[in-house]
Parts: structure tokens; C-alpha cells; sequence
């Protein structure tokens, strides 16, 4: 058989994805993980009583800031990767530079505290349940991105399975940011993070399992 004939048989009954589906499917998935990880957040952990101060300091938006520029390398990412064999492109540094970011902060303060309170710094008062909150508070999102996603037919499963899972959990990290009382960089830059890192490797994990088309 030649490799024309292999290609045409290879091909025969396949119908090429819709102009405008990749944008329609994640028009209804970003609400969907962006409204879930609020609503279970407001149900289950509760707003955080003085929201209306904190809002007006620069620290909150910093905290805020981590999970929302991660989501928008994250979008990015899980776009492409919906993709049969594209990369990550773009979607690296846009990731990376608010953890680098986080980091600096967080080694700064924990360098400059007083000995005694280097610990509670990273600590913080919830580091035993603040990754499995954001887990939690993840689901809707990585049901829906997940769902996205398989619909465009991906090849890179496992990579695109770990984006997914970041897309998901950092639009919760947003959410959970107006429950969490934690207002230190040394505490986010470890359990914000791990919480998110917990939810992308389970992606990776589910991914070749699920993604398959």
C-alpha cells in the first residue's frame, strides 16, 4: 500500500472540527469552572468576614494576582495543547515569572523576619487543608476544562491533561483567595502552589485516560 493510500484510508470518515468550536467550548467551560470553584467555596468555606478591608490593600491584589496571571499561561497552554501535536509555547513564561515572582517575595520575607516568626510566616494558620480546599474547589473547573478539551482532539495527553488541571485549579485558587485569611507571599509560593501542582498532576495522570479521542 502506498502512503497516499494508507493516509486516504486513515482518513476516511473522519470531519474536521467546526470553525469556532475550540472558542464555544471554552466559552462554556471557563464560566463553569469560574462559578463552581465560587459557589463551592461560598457554600462550603464561607466568604471571609472582612473582605470589604482587605480589598483595599495592595496585598490582596498581589495575592490574587498569582492565581490569575497562572490561569491566563495555564488557558493558554490547554488551548494549544487541544491542538493535535502543538506546544505550550506563550504559555510558558506567563506561567512562570508570577511564581518566580512569588518566590523572590516570599525568600525576601522569610530571610528578613525575626527567627521566631520565619515559621508562622510560611505556615501561615491553614497549610495542613489549604491545597486539598483548592483540590476541592477545582472539581467543576477540571470536569469542564477536561470536557473542553477532549472535544479538540489533543495528542499530547499527558501534557495537556497536566494544563487542564492547572487552568482548573488556579481559576479556584482565585476564588478560594476571598476565603483564605493567609496574607503572606511565603505562605502562597508553598501551598497555593502545592494545592495547584496537586491538581495538574492529577491531570497528567487522568489525562491519557480521558483525553483520548
Amino acid at each position: 500500500m502506498r502512503t497516499d493510500d494508507l493516509v486516504g484510508l486513515l482518513a476516511t470518515g473522519v470531519t474536521p472540527i467546526k470553525r469556532g468550536t475550540r472558542a464555544r467550548r471554552f466559552s462554556i467551560s471557563l464560566p463553569v469552572a469560574a462559578l463552581g470553584a465560587t459557589a463551592l467555596m461560598a457554600a462550603v468555606f464561607g466568604i471571609r468576614p472582612d473582605l470589604g478591608v482587605v480589598v483595599k490593600t495592595p496585598i490582596f491584589w498581589e495575592k490574587l494576582a498569582l492565581p490569575l496571571c497562572l490561569a491566563m499561561g495555564a488557558l493558554i497552554a490547554t488551548v494549544r495543547l487541544a491542538r493535535p501535536g502543538a506546544k505550550v509555547g506563550a504559555g510558558w513564561p506567563i506561567m512562570a515569572t508570577p511564581v518566580l515572582v512569588v518566590w523572590i517575595a516570599a525568600i525576601t520575607i522569610v530571610v528578613t523576619a525575626a527567627p521566631q516568626d520565619r515559621l508562622p510566616e510560611v505556615l501561615g494558620h491553614s497549610w495542613r487543608s489549604c491545597p486539598f480546599n483548592i483540590l476541592l474547589l477545582a472539581v467543576p473547573g477540571f470536569i469542564a476544562v477536561f470536557w473542553a478539551v477532549k472535544g479538540l482532539a489533543p495528542t499530547r495527553l499527558r501534557l495537556a491533561g497536566a494544563a487542564s488541571g492547572l487552568l482548573a485549579s488556579s481559576i479556584a485558587t482565585v476564588a478560594y483567595c476571598f476565603h483564605c485569611p493567609e496574607m503572606s507571599p511565603a505562605f502562597w509560593s508553598i501551598w497555593y502552589m502545592a494545592g495547584m501542582s496537586l491538581t495538574a498532576a492529577l491531570g497528567a495522570v487522568l489525562g491519557p485516560k480521558f483525553l483520548r479521542w
